[in-house]
C-alpha cells in the first residue's frame, strides 16, 4: 500500500549511500527537524534495524508511517513528535 506523502516533508533517498554512514545521517536530519516536522526516509529494504535505533534513541519522541513498502522500495515518514511525546 502507498500513502501519499506530506507536502512539508523532507525526503531523504538514502539507497545510494554506502550501508555504514545511512543510520548516521538519517539521525543527523532527524535532530535537525522542529517539533512536529517529518523526514521521509526512501530505502530498498524494510527499514526495521532503524526503527530499532529509533526506539533506543528517541523512545516516545517520533512516529513511524509506512508510506511505501516494497518489495523494491520502502518509504518510512518519521516525524519528531510535539513537545510531551506521542499522544
Amino acid at each position: 500500500m502507498t500513502r501519499p506523502a506530506p507536502t512539508d516533508a523532507r525526503e531523504l533517498d538514502v539507497r545510494e549511500l554506502p550501508s555504514a554512514v545511512r543510520h548516521l545521517r538519517i539521525f543527523m536530519h532527524f535532530a535537525a527537524l522542529p517539533e512536529g516536522g517529518s523526514l521521509i526516509v526512501v530505502n530498498d529494504h524494510d527499514p526495521q534495524p532503524l526503527r530499532h535505533q529509533f526506539d533506543y534513541e528517541y523512545p516516545g519522541a517520533y512516529r513511524w508511517t509506512y508510506l511505501e513498502s516494497g518489495p523494491a522500495v520502502w518509504r518510512v515518514q518519521i516525524q519528531r513528535a510535539p513537545a510531551g511525546g506521542v499522544g
